[in-house]
């Protein structure tokens, strides 16, 4: 073969490997690997707000909390490990992100139907729009692949926080692509769900170090606030999001910052923020569902777009709370081998020891312990099929 022959078929594999990074999402992507995917998580969804009515919200926020941080990739998910310092640790999401053994149940479903199909990415936008019961619905793109590590730091700098001003929200959807008109769209999320005492104890007490209330809080719903908030209390309480509808995806929410019954500073920025483009949002979403639920939707279709790894790119996890980094395999007496949920239930390591010799074999320091395990697991799923 001519030197220039094997040059272009050189340029042709870097191109087809550079088009597999970086495929486009496609709401089409599991139709003929997993057909039922939609209806799994919708089931799995439906039979947990029997018990849970707050996990639809719970869900949403999962999404969000996870597209905010590097993009849609499943990040939020994953455990403390040796390699990993969690997401879930970040001041936005301790006490506040939940669901996550929701999420478990949905992964665990769709591996009994599809094994090493669908993405914990994915999960996590499919459920997001199979939680808005009532609401809007919308068409989900799909094929998003998983991280391999989390972004701690991101979590804690990036994430929207409930006492920052509308200029740092404005700012913080910019980064990520998002416009005024998603953020006022996407905080409608709160139509729904609820919030603890100490993520706005402040406005009720000692607005931004004035000693006073904030005086954008509607007076009659500071005083309902504070009887359930008092000063010095349990900052774990728990208050509606929503006040007048607090468990439907409706349009009430506008029309509580209208009313300045935003639970939240930054719900309420996006209404008492003198001269602010977001105040004619919320009046026409406050007036018109239809409009909301339609902007709503694609809103959310913006955010799952956020930097998603496709193609080539990150894996399919297996377990939604564990990277594909075989960090399983370390021995020592604080390894995840000994794990509550490892311990008398993780085996097979004499195998992948026996693998790993025998490629040791054929090609010194070549393949890693991750791949083996991957590999390991898609040819046990031959052999029996």
């Amino acid at each position: 073969m001519s030197s220039s022959t094997l040059a272009m078929a050189a340029l042709l594999l870097w191109v087809s490997m550079l088009r597999g990074s970086t495929a486009q999402l496609d709401a089409n992507f599991y139709d003929t690997t997993c057909p039922d995917v939609l209806s799994i998580v919708q089931q799995v969804i439906s039979n947990a707000s029997q018990t849970d009515i707050r996990i639809g919200a719970s869900l949403i926020r999962l999404h969000f909390h996870d597209c905010f941080v590097d993009g849609c990739d499943g990040s939020i998910l994953l455990d403390n490990s040796s390699t990993i310092e969690t997401e879930k640790d970040a001041a936005p999401n301790v006490n506040s992100t939940r669901g996550f053994g929701v999420v478990d149940d949905i992964k665990t479903a769709l591996e009994n139907s599809c094994p090493g199909v669908v993405s914990c990415a994915d999960i996590l936008a499919i459920a997001a729009e199979e939680s808005v019961a009532g609401g809007p619905s919308w068409t989900v793109l799909l094929g998003r692949r998983d991280s391999t590590t989390a972004n701690v730091t991101g979590a804690n700098t990036n994430l929207p926080a409930p006492s920052e001003n509308l200029t740092t929200l404005i700012t913080k959807f910019s980064d990520v692509g998002l416009d005024t008109t998603d953020l006022v769209a996407l905080s409608g999320a709160h139509t729904f769900g609820r919030a603890r005492c100490v993520s706005f104890i402040d406005r009720l007490y000692n607005f931004s170090g004035t000693g006073s209330p904030d005086p954008t809080l509607n007076s009659t719903y500071l005083a309902t606030l504070q009887q359930l908030c008092p000063q010095g209390g349990n900052g774990s309480v728990l208050a509606d999001l929503d006040p007048t509808t607090p468990d439907e995806f409706d349009n009430n929410y506008y029309s509580n910052l209208e009313s300045n019954e935003g639970l939240l500073q930054s719900d309420q920025e996006l209404y008492s923020t003198s001269g602010a483009d977001t105040i004619s949002i919320v009046s026409n979403f406050s007036s018109n569902q239809s409009a909301f639920f339609e902007t709503f939707a694609q809103s959310m279709i913006n955010m799952g777009n956020i930097s998603p790894l496709t193609g080539s790119e990150g894996e399919i996890r297996l377990d939604c709370r564990l990277g594909c980094g075989a960090s399983l395999l370390l021995d020592g007496s604080d390894g995840e081998k000994f794990a509550i949920v490892n311990k008398n239930s993780a085996r097979g390591f004499e195998v992948v020891d026996t693998i790993k010799r025998a490629v040791e074999s054929a090609c010194i320091g070549v393949v890693s312990c991750a791949d083996i395990l991957a590999i390991a697991a898609r040819d046990f799923v031959f052999l029996i099929s």
